[in-house]
């Protein structure tokens, strides 16, 4: 007991002796607590990666890339266009595709551990019902039969905050406005990826410059980090994007069919930056018509096309080609082939679709599946770009849609591209090759 109590006052005293040490080094230790958690992350190489991709997205919107790391569809799209299990492990329909019935797999969990029911389930559709007879059981009921229903449900399905079945987890989100500036994605194993969203390519490639991000993916233009040693730029090439030059059918010039068949032959497709496009079907796909007509250069036939014109139009052949900043260079050699062939051009540059335009050079990225009725049938007056009516291909394009049988499918294809590309209300250029860039 005397033991203790001499204990005791020894410390008491060591304590009131050096208390101004003590207070002092216990004041320094807990600064260099905080200010190591808050530089370490800057001093210190974490598991995580700054990606920059370019486009403006909501967070109902997300990039198709970003979507699929994060969680699953009932179905998922190939290569091909042929959709395949996924969430659900079959499906089928009892009235010729108006009513599609999806059957769960077993033991699929969301990321917070919870199992994947039809109730946990989220998909919006205007036109369509939904019932959930069992927890392994969901049926959309449409307002008619749709074909490619299986290729839809493919899009990635989450609950409240962005929680999917994926790989990579939505651990926070950066909103301005209405627009994802940056998502923070991470994995099981605690590795990050930082995703940063910037409106144009150039931003992109300056926030690279200046550090905020360590890649770039999918940019269209990899000048001017082709040449330097510390990075790494990959090409890649993706068949189910082309890029076109939309013609305006409503306007008073490109209403005339002649005049989009020189356009389109007067085009030297040889020198474009990328793999020829014949028409508006990735080549990867089951509906694919490679015979279509290859309107290959030939100055000669564009010129006596433009000469068998009606005199009202040869005399007021002037066109405007608007395009974006990255299309610049490839609008600019087309202008110099319509020149060529008498076609006064003036090119312009936009940063999105022009309300007002005669030819409007763009990238397309090509539906899952080969229906394409939003983009070409007439009724389509929002995301029909070129304003095209044929009553021909509005049939083949409503027959698509509502025919099951794959090869009866396959077979309207076929005559849709092979009709649509002959009257050309789009010019069908090239497939563009895309780049990542990273520090190496």
């Amino acid at each position: 007991m005397l033991k203790l109590r001499y204990l005791l006052r020894l410390v008491w005293t060591f304590i009131v002796r050096f208390r101004n040490v003590l207070i002092l080094g216990i004041a320094v230790g807990v600064m260099l607590f905080f200010s190591l958690r808050i530089l370490a992350p800057l001093i210190i190489p974490s598991h995580s990666e700054n990606i920059a991709i370019v486009g403006k997205y909501r967070l109902n919107a997300l990039p198709t890339e970003i979507l699929q790391m994060i969680g699953d569809g009932l179905t998922k799209v190939d290569e091909s266009g042929t959709v395949l299990p996924n969430l659900a492990s079959s499906w089928e329909t009892p009235d010729s595709g108006q009513t599609w019935i999806f059957h769960l797999k077993d033991n699929t969990t969301w990321q917070d551990g919870k199992k994947v029911t039809a109730n946990s389930i989220v998909y919006e559709f205007s036109d369509a019902t939904i019932e959930r007879p069992d927890d392994k059981t969901i049926v959309f009921k449409l307002l008619s039969p749709f074909a490619p229903f299986p290729a839809i449900v493919s899009r990635p399905t989450f609950r409240k905050g962005l929680l999917g079945t994926g790989e990579w987890k939505v651990v926070k989100a950066s909103v301005a406005g209405s627009f994802v500036q940056k998502l923070t994605l991470e994995n099981k194993k605690g590795t990050r990826k930082i995703v940063k969203l910037y409106p144009t390519e150039d931003r992109a490639k300056l926030a690279f410059k200046l550090g905020a991000v360590n890649k770039l993916e999918d940019i269209f233009d990899p000048a001017p980090f082709e040449g330097w040693n510390t990075i790494n730029v990959t090409k890649d090439f993706n068949k189910n994007r082309f890029v076109a030059v939309f013609l305006n059918t409503r306007d008073n010039l490109m209403a005339e069919k002649s005049l989009r068949q020189a356009l389109n032959y007067a085009v030297n497709k040889n020198i474009l930056p990328g793999p020829r496009a014949y028409g508006p079907i990735s080549p990867n796909s089951w509906a694919y018509n490679p015979q279509v007509k290859p309107y290959d250069y030939d100055t000669q036939k564009a010129m006596e096309i433009i000469e068998a014109l009606p005199k009202e139009i040869k005399d007021n052949l002037s066109i405007g080609l608007v395009t974006s900043p990255v299309l610049l260079s490839t609008a600019e050699s087309i202008a110099n082939n319509w020149r060529a062939i008498g076609v006064n051009t003036q090119v312009q540059v936009s940063s999105g679709i022009p309300s007002e335009y005669q030819a409007f050079l763009a990238i397309f990225d090509i539906p899952k599946d080969p229906d394409q009725y939003s983009i070409w049938h007439s009724t389509q007056a929002v995301t029909n770009i070129s304003k095209y009516q044929n009553p021909r291909i509005d049939k083949l394009l409503e027959d698509g849609r509502v025919q099951l049988d794959t090869e009866l499918r396959r077979k309207i294809y076929l005559d849709f591209q092979r009709f649509l590309v002959e009257d050309s209300p789009a010019i069908f250029l090239y497939h563009p090759f895309s780049f990542t860039v990273e520090r190496k």
